[in-house]
């Protein structure tokens, strides 16, 4: 178990990128091959523009990863955080590690980008897209990204994440942003049943349904169980689903540059209602 999580600390940036393009590439594939939806948009600029705020984000990201190697270095020489009280096996602090991480630094900083007006107004760009795909699960604004980091960094501290654990989860992270998005048509009895424990693409996708209330629902990303906790849980049927935010219909959901600025403009509309 040691060696393995060794593994992921030691992890060279190049891998990771590796792995981030392994996802993406995989979204692409089973989408080709069963797709959820047919989209009649123009899917070479949808794909450039989220691609473009995702190479963004990588930019934005390497310049806190210091600071965040950084972070990990004061905590583990202080032995900070909940874990150093106690003693138990690797595996269970692992799994205590990413329930955790995923609640805190996933579901609870996603409710409050939906919930806080002005969290929401660098949220709004990941759901002003028509055509949720792989390529979507990226389409982030750098403001947004941010908040995610210092929930993530705050959890880090509280509970003494080490960065082994980190780097595992942020590996997790990356192949569940990408399979939960991606365009396919999981066969309807596998994904309710992974639902039960895991976000799956079906469960996903009703977080980005254009109307209230089924926008501010299903905020998970690895695990199912804090939406069904908390109530927030919806899985009715997919084919009713609907893209995209009404109040966001300019036509200029594939332009980056757009998008980047949209956080800053005198007002952003958000939700509309059932």
């Amino acid at each position: 178990m040691e060696s393995f999580l060794s593994f992921f600390e030691q992890m060279p940036t190049w891998h990771r990128l590796v792995w981030v393009g392994v996802c993406l590439s995989a979204g692409w594939l089973a989408e080709i091959n069963r797709p959820l939806f047919r989209f009649d948009g123009p899917r070479a600029a949808h794909a450039r523009a989220n691609l473009t705020l995702l190479i963004t984000l990588a930019a934005f990201g390497a310049v806190i990863g210091t600071a965040t190697v950084a972070l990990f270095h004061w905590v583990e020489r202080h032995e900070i955080g909940l874990l150093y009280l106690v003693d138990w096996p690797l595996w269970v602090e692992l799994l205590v590690a990413l329930l955790l991480l995923d609640l805190v630094a996933q579901y609870l900083a996603h409710f409050l980008l939906h919930k806080t007006g002005w969290l929401w107004r660098f949220h709004v760009i990941h759901h002003n897209d028509r055509m949720v795909d792989a390529t979507t699960g990226t389409r982030l604004h750098p403001g947004d990204y941010l908040v995610r980091e210092v929930f993530a960094l705050s959890t880090v501290m509280i509970v003494g994440v080490p960065l082994a654990f980190y780097m595992f989860y942020r590996f997790l992270t990356v192949f569940f942003t990408y399979a939960t998005h991606a365009n396919i048509d999981m066969p309807r009895s596998l994904d309710r049943t992974l639902a039960f424990v895991f976000v799956t693409p079906n469960m996903h996708k009703f977080h980005h349904h254009f109307e209230l209330p089924w926008t501010d629902s299903n905020y998970g990303n690895i695990f199912s169980v804090w939406d069904r906790a908390f109530g927030t849980l919806v899985y009715d049927d997919v084919e009713r689903i609907r893209y995209g935010l009404n109040a966001l219909d300019e036509g200029r959901e594939d332009d980056a540059l757009h998008q980047l600025r949209l956080p800053f403009r005198r007002r952003v509309e958000s939700k509309t209602t059932l």
